[in-house]
C-alpha cells in the first residue's frame, strides 16, 4: 500500500508598501487558492515595506525558512509583491529556484520551472521597475513645478496653542470639531490642546 504523499508546504508572501494599505485582499485570494489544491500554508506579511529593499523581515525569514527545506513553492498576488527592483527580485528568484521552490504568481499564471516561465517572469518585473520608476518620475515633476508656482510643500507647520486662540480652544461649550472648522485645523488637534491646557 502507498503512501499518500505529503502536502505541499505553501509560502504565502503578500506586501504593502505604506500604511495606508493592507494585504488582506492579497491573503484573501491567496488562501482561496492554497486551500483549492490542498496545500499547507504559512504566511509571510510585509506590511509598510518599500519593495525596493533588499532585505525585508517576512521575505527574509521565508528564504530561511526555503534554505532550511521548509518550503516547496511561493505564493505571491503578482510577481512585483517580491520586488519592485529587478535586481533584487531576481536575485530572490534566482535563489529559490536554486532551491527546487517553485514560485506561483496568481496574476500572471506563470511557472519559473520552465526557461519560457523564468524568462515571462524577468519581463513582468522589469516592467514593474519600469512603471516604480516612471511613477517617481511624474511626482518629482508635479514638485518642481508646485514649487515653481509658488505653492508651500511639505506638512503644515506645527501649531501652538496661542496662535489657535487659546480662548476658542478653552471655552468648552463648543466642540472640538466646531473650534477646529473656525481655526482650520482638525478636531483632534483641538482636543489635544485642551489636554495641554488642562495638565
Amino acid at each position: 500500500m502507498t503512501k499518500n504523499p505529503r502536502p505541499l508546504r505553501a509560502a504565502l508572501y503578500a506586501r504593502v508598501s505604506t500604511e495606508h494599505q493592507t494585504t488582506e485582499n492579497q491573503l484573501l485570494e491567496l488562501r482561496a487558492y492554497a486551500q483549492q489544491r490542498g496545500w499547507t500554508p504559512t504566511e509571510y506579511l510585509d506590511e509598510a515595506v518599500s519593495g525596493t529593499k533588499a532585505s525585508r523581515p517576512a521575505l527574509n525569514r521565508l528564504m530561511a525558512d526555503a534554505k532550511a527545506g521548509r518550503v516547496d513553492l511561493v505564493v505571491v498576488w503578482r510577481a512585483d509583491r517580491l520586488g519592485r527592483s529587478l535586481l533584487n527580485a531576481l536575485v530572490t528568484i534566482a535563489d529559490l529556484d536554486a532551491r527546487g521552490v517553485q514560485i506561483v504568481s496568481l496574476r500572471e499564471g506563470f511557472d519559473n520551472q520552465t526557461p519560457a516561465g523564468r524568462l515571462q517572469m524577468q519581463i513582468v518585473l522589469a516592467f514593474a521597475e519600469y512603471e516604480l520608476e516612471s511613477i517617481r518620475e511624474r511626482i518629482k515633476a508635479g514638485l518642481s513645478r508646485a514649487k515653481a508656482q509658488g505653492t508651500t510643500l511639505g506638512r503644515r507647520p506645527a501649531i501652538h496653542a496661542k496662535s489657535l486662540g487659546q480662548a476658542l480652544i478653552a471655552d468648552r461649550s463648543l466642540s472640538g470639531a466646531v473650534v477646529g472648522q473656525r481655526l482650520g485645523v482638525s478636531k483632534e488637534t483641538v482636543n489635544r490642546m485642551r489636554r495641554k491646557l488642562v495638565a
